[in-house]
């Protein structure tokens, strides 16, 4: 992990933020905007999602107010013990956790092999009792191993928990994650390599987290790539380059077209939102991200 916004410095300015309101004893405006906006209708050719850990400061009931209100079928990053409130309000856990370690210590090391397979073997039945389907997983840092000997480990790991997940139809999705800002030393910090991994566990039930924040810092070539690597492809994240705020804009990428690509392949899976609000209204911010990716 960098100084830069991440998955754990961002969720303590998000808690910051959130206590500074309440403490005055002032409605949350996250609270009042769920209650009083309207449900909205999107076209329906994209799935949309919003990740979890970007809005923290809200319970997950209240973020459930809110995203469904705007035509978010589901929520990512949400573990077992949050799945019967999104159950209860008619929403998928999108991108379920908690089978694995950390982000730096995943499938590339096999000194971390016998804790895995024990986690995504208990897992793995888990999620599909509860009618999901998408478990996330990590190829882990490099400490000084190469990228081939660490595709050989993810793979040979890999392939002992496949069969499990193959007979209850989970998938098994490794996030590629950026090694030039956020995540240092990563190893699944390129598609290509995410692609070959793929091909190496010759299952159906692995497939590639494709972020495209981290993907834009760490080689470029958003829609190109993902035409080309589309059938390894199982969820997307999005988020604004740089700063991985809001995606409008503000930031480099023009998400209209990205969305739109992702569309002509067929997807007909999540694209989930992971950006950091930096804006003081931050479901509107949220809203207005849903409205830019629904193409």
């Amino acid at each position: 992990m960098s100084h830069h916004p991440n998955r754990r410095t961002a969720l303590k300015n998000v808690l910051a933020g959130t206590a500074a309101l309440t403490a005055t004893g002032m409605l949350n405006p996250m609270i009042a905007y769920a209650d009083t906006a309207q449900t909205t209708k999107l076209k329906g050719n994209i799935n949309h999602a919003v990740c979890r850990w970007c809005f923290n400061g809200m319970s997950v009931e209240e973020l459930c107010v809110a995203a469904k209100s705007m035509g978010i079928t589901g929520i990512d990053l949400v573990g077992p013990n949050d799945w019967p409130t999104l159950q209860k309000h008619g929403l998928q856990s999108t991108m379920c956790n908690g089978a694995e370690i950390s982000l730096t210590e995943g499938w590339n090391d096999p000194q971390y092999h016998a804790r895995l397979i024990k986690n995504y073997t208990e897992m793995i039945p888990r999620v599909a009792k509860a009618g999901y389907k998408n478990l996330i997983c990590f190829s882990g840092n490099r400490k000084g191993m190469d990228d081939e000997t660490g595709l050989k480990n993810c793979a040979e790991g890999l392939k002992k928990i496949l069969p499990l997940a193959e007979k209850h139809n989970v998938v098994l999705v490794m996030e590629l994650l950026n090694s030039k800002i956020n995540h240092k030393d990563y190893m699944a910090d390129r598609t290509h390599w995410g692609v070959a991994l793929a091909k190496a566990t010759g299952s159906e039930n692995f497939k590639l987290l494709y972020d495209i924040y981290h993907m834009q810092i760490d080689e470029g070539d958003v829609i190109r790539t993902i035409k080309d690597s589309h059938p390894y492809i199982g969820h997307y994240h999005t988020a604004g380059v740089p700063g991985r705020h809001e995606i409008d804009e503000t930031q480099e990428l023009y998400y209209p077209a990205i969305m739109r690509a992702i569309k002509d392949t067929g997807f007909k899976g999540y694209v989930a939102q992971e950006f950091i609000p930096a804006q003081p209204d931050k479901l509107a911010s949220l809203r207005e991200a849903i409205r830019i990716c629904d193409v």
